[in-house]
């Protein structure tokens, strides 16, 4: 496993462990966590852990030119349950991802720091959210990194039935007009699965980052 010193470096994704783990240390400077996200690595750590980076064998992924919205979704989306916004309020999207509970989770890995440094990434532009609003209370949403024609989703969030879904879909829609590549949602759950996302190889996921 790589230590990471002070220098803006990775090795090469293919030396991650079996369980996806590629190095460990480092900080969350916009620098390193742009390098990061660019070489196909991404930070997961429980607050009490040191920093580790992350680069699976099977990278969970939507392509947005083959995703359908079903017609459950349709219609929620059709009857304007909720009112959905981009980059309105970035801060409120990611502290609701910290602080919602989760089943099978004890707590969170978005820390204070990690808030702190997606907070700097968005200021500058490359950090970005979607939010879901009902009756002006904002009710779900989701935040990720833009790359340019990838986006790499991060956490989502909801407090009413649908609500981050209605932010998937969203998301989803809006990356297929703007003719973005991918929509990387980094490891496999069923609820993912649920929404269209499918596991690629890191090969094929490398090919696609590196041709941005």
């Amino acid at each position: 496993m790589y230590f990471v010193t002070k220098s803006l470096f990775f090795p090469p994704v293919e030396e991650a462990d079996e369980d996806g783990i590629l190095a460990v240390g480092g900080d969350l400077s916009p620098e390193r966590l742009l390098l990061a996200y660019r070489s196909g690595i991404f930070p997961w750590f429980d607050e009490d852990e040191p920093i580790l980076w992350w680069s699976p064998e099977y990278r969970m992924v939507v392509f947005p030119e083959e995703f359908v919205v079903s017609k459950s979704m349709r219609n929620i989306l059709n009857r304007n349950i909720f009112k959905i916004t981009f980059n309105q309020n970035f801060k409120e999207v990611i502290s609701n991802c910290s602080s919602i509970k989760r089943n099978g989770q004890n707590g969170t890995w978005i820390s204070n720091d990690m808030i702190e440094a997606y907070c700097k990434l968005h200021e500058m532009g490359f950090a970005k959210s979607i939010e879901v609003w009902q009756d002006e209370v904002l009710v779900g949403g989701l935040y990720g990194i833009d790359l340019g024609d990838v986006f790499c989703g991060e956490s989502m969030f909801s407090k009413v039935s649908n609500a981050s879904k209605a932010a998937f879909v969203s998301l989803v829609k809006r990356l297929k007009e703007e003719n973005y590549k991918l929509l990387d949602c980094q490891v496999y759950n069923d609820h993912l699965e649920s929404l269209g996302a499918r596991e690629i190889y890191r090969d094929d996921f490398m090919k696609i980052i590196e041709r941005q």
